[in-house]
C-alpha cells in the first residue's frame, strides 16, 4: 500500500470520517459520533460493545501512528478516543434520551477536567496515552449514570 493510502486510511480513521478536522471543539464533535452510535444501534448492548471492541482496536492502532505522522502529543483532530469514551459511558444504560444527554454532559466535563488517574495517563506517549484518558471519562461517567439510575429518586423508563 502506498504511503499516501496509507496516511489517507490513519487520518481517515483517527479523525472519524474528518470530524476531527471542524474549525473547533473537533472532541466534542467525536463524542457526538458516539452518541450517534449509540442512538443508531439503540442502546442494544451486544450491538453497542462491537461496535465499542472494534472502535477501541482502531483507536489503539491508528493514535499513535497519527501522534507521528502529525509530529504531536494527542493531537485534537484525533476523535477515536472521544468516540469511544463516549460509547463506554453510555453502555449499559437504557437509550433514555435524558440519560444521553446526561450521559454526554458528564463525560465533556470529566473528559476536559481529566480527574485521576486519567490526567497521570494522558500524559503517556503513543496510543495508550490518546485513549486512555478518554477511557477513564467513559468509566467514571458510566458509573453515575449508573448511579442515577438506581438512585430512588430516578424515575427513566
Amino acid at each position: 500500500m502506498s504511503r499516501s493510502l496509507s496516511n489517507f486510511i490513519l487520518k481517515t480513521t483517527g479523525t472519524l470520517f474528518f470530524t476531527g478536522y471542524l474549525p473547533f471543539i473537533p472532541g466534542t464533535f467525536g463524542s457526538l459520533v458516539g452518541v450517534g452510535l449509540f442512538i443508531l444501534l439503540k442502546g442494544q448492548v451486544v450491538n453497542c460493545s462491537i461496535a465499542l471492541l472494534l472502535l477501541l482496536v482502531a483507536g489503539f492502532l491508528v493514535s499513535g501512528r497519527m501522534e507521528k505522522l502529525l509530529k504531536k502529543k494527542d493531537p485534537s483532530c484525533i476523535v477515536i478516543d472521544e468516540a469511544c469514551g463516549m460509547l463506554i459511558a453510555l453502555i449499559f444504560i437504557p437509550p433514555d434520551p435524558k440519560l444521553v444527554v446526561l450521559g454526554f454532559i458528564f463525560f465533556r466535563i470529566l473528559d476536559t477536567l481529566k480527574p485521576y488517574p486519567a490526567s497521570a495517563l494522558q500524559n503517556i506517549k503513543g496510543s495508550f496515552g490518546v485513549m486512555s484518558d478518554d477511557i477513564v471519562a467513559g468509566i467514571y461517567t458510566n458509573i453515575i449514570l449508573q448511579l442515577i439510575l438506581r438512585s430512588s429518586c430516578a424515575t427513566f423508563s
